[in-house]
């Protein structure tokens, strides 16, 4: 059989939202937005299906076995993060997008907005409608096609009825104010000393606060983990 008689490949088939949700929580990740960049415009992209893609409670327990925790490389997370995204995306036919890797950066914040499903707390930290704000994004998937993925939950930012917003009063220095700016001087600072132990080890006191993070299933060991990367010592 010459080249020009061997039939032509199949077409890859339409990925689906169960697919890819499937292929997400098996590598330790979530799906946590969807949107279809023609209908909700956004930076960067134009048309098709977008996925954001974040830890999920299975992540931290993965993540510790990788080559990139266990041989302790540069910044583990986005590397991590760019293997198993990076193939997830090849495996599904998408394009792989990061939050890292920049300038120029992916514009994941307007992304994020754009979906409905994050939204801009009191504190201007971003808030998820389920993870609150422990929120760890590790990458998107666009897809060129576009397919039905489920309309966000909310219809307003889940802030809009917490009348306490204890995410301002958290912080023991008020490096977060209600509309900004954030203090990054002051709670630098703050974790620099041995007050600042219990935000190192757990997180965030004003991420913590938010009564949606309460349920997120953050493990302890990855909220740390990031705050080292955050705030070296």
């Amino acid at each position: 059989m010459t080249l020009t008689d061997q039939p032509a490949p199949a077409p890859r088939s339409l990925p689906t939202w169960n697919s890819i949700e499937t292929a997400a929580a098996a590598a330790g990740l979530e799906v946590c937005a969807a949107l279809h960049p023609a209908r909700q415009p956004v930076q960067a992209l134009a048309g098709g299906t977008l996925i954001l893609l974040g830890t999920g409670t299975a992540f931290w327990p993965l993540f510790k076995t990788s080559p990139e925790y266990q041989d302790s490389v540069p910044d583990p997370v986005d590397s991590w993060s760019g293997r198993v995204v990076g193939a997830l995306a090849r495996d599904l036919g998408g394009t792989a997008y990061f939050p890292f890797g920049g300038p120029p950066y992916s514009p994941f914040i307007n992304w994020a907005l754009a979906s409905g499903r994050f939204f801009t707390s009191p504190s201007q930290m971003l808030v998820h409608d389920s993870a609150g704000m422990m929120i760890s994004l590790r990458g998107a998937i666009h897809f060129e096609q576009e397919f039905d993925i489920p309309p966000a939950p909310l219809a307003q930012s889940p802030c809009d009825s917490c009348p306490s917003r204890p995410c301002l009063a958290a912080c023991p220095v008020s490096a977060l104010a209600d509309g900004g700016p954030y203090d990054l001087a002051a709670c630098h600072a703050y974790l620099d000393t041995s007050a600042g132990a219990g935000c190192m080890s757990g997180g965030c006191l004003a991420r913590r606060a938010c009564p949606l993070s309460r349920t997120a299933g953050r493990d302890p060991e990855q909220t740390a983990h990031h705050m080292r990367h955050f705030h070296p010592q």
